[in-house]
């Protein structure tokens, strides 16, 4: 199956959300306050939250009126290129260009971070890229562990600690290590829990400290990952780790499991973050580079 396929697929219940938004359009009258209001609500069922869907409205108003739209399908392009719009928010590929560069994994348990990293992992290595993976989530029980799983998995080297060792110790380590060994890329993966929120900020920060200081002139990625059937819930943590953590991007994880693949834009429009990577399912090559034309085709086609 292509990437398209496979996005297409994965973002089936998402576009089943929106299946009324093409009998809106069937309907379209270009001066009905009817129309405007409808298509609000629609795109905050499908979790494009309020801020953002008040924000495509207002869009939607000033290219009916600036192309004159008469018909439907003239309205559902425009729509379809306003979404495109708001989605290029930043480079969406990653900037992993020194040797070695840095990767950091940040988010909140159960997102499917571990299981991102090994995807990412096994990706780069595919690339050709010499990939070494770094334990430091050493809080939560048994998260080197699967870890280890994964780069077994990807073919990729790992460098690891007992549980409840220093993260920061570890990120050291894996950092000499990779000098080392000449590695390409160091994906780091970070606690997602500690014992409260200033405790994972302060480690995060930490972290990013030692890298900063050991690899002055690296490329570094500080990728978020998110889990899209939290919804909104999901953009209320990325804003909390956007304060501290320095974020360059988001992954976004379990599209295919949710309706909600419209907070794709309110991560975009509120955190002007661009997406990277957009997970689809479970298969190791189920990880796809995100590409904001194919997301939104995807969507309406």
């Amino acid at each position: 199956m292509g990437i398209f396929d496979k996005l297409f697929s994965g973002l089936s219940k998402t576009r089943n959300n929106l299946d009324e938004l093409e009998e809106l359009f069937r309907d379209y009258a270009p001066d009905s306050e009817d129309f405007y209001d409808d298509l609000e609500e629609l795109l905050v069922l499908s979790d494009v939250g309020v801020q953002t869907a008040e924000s495509v409205v207002r869009g939607m108003r000033k290219l009916t009126w600036e192309r004159r739209f008469r018909k439907g399908t003239e309205a559902r392009e425009g729509l379809i290129e306003l979404l495109s719009r708001m989605l290029q928010t930043g480079e969406s590929s990653l900037k992993i260009d020194s040797r070695p560069s840095v990767i950091l994994m940040v988010g909140v348990n159960g997102v499917g971070k571990t299981t991102t990293i090994g995807k990412l992992a096994a990706q780069l290595r595919e690339q050709g890229k010499k990939v070494l993976l770094c334990a430091a989530d050493t809080f939560r029980a048994a998260a080197a562990e699967q870890l280890d799983v994964w780069a077994q998995r990807a073919g990729t080297e790992i460098v690891r600690h007992e549980e409840g060792s220093d993260p920061g110790a570890v990120v050291f380590d894996g950092i000499s290590a990779a000098k080392a060994r000449g590695s390409d890329v160091i994906i780091i993966d970070t606690a997602g829990r500690l014992h409260n929120k200033q405790n994972l900020m302060n480690e995060l920060a930490k972290i990013r400290r030692i890298i900063s200081r050991e690899l002055p002139d690296a490329d570094v990625e500080t990728l978020m990952v998110l889990d899209a059937t939290t919804g909104q819930n999901g953009l209320l943590q990325a804003k909390q780790f956007l304060e501290t953590a320095g974020l360059t991007g988001i992954v976004l994880t379990k599209l295919d499991g949710t309706a909600k693949g419209g907070i794709v834009f309110a991560i975009a429009n509120e955190l002007k973050l661009p997406v990277k990577f957009v997970g689809v399912g479970e298969g190791i090559d189920d990880l796809i580079p995100f590409d904001a034309k194919n997301f939104v085709e995807a969507l309406f086609k």
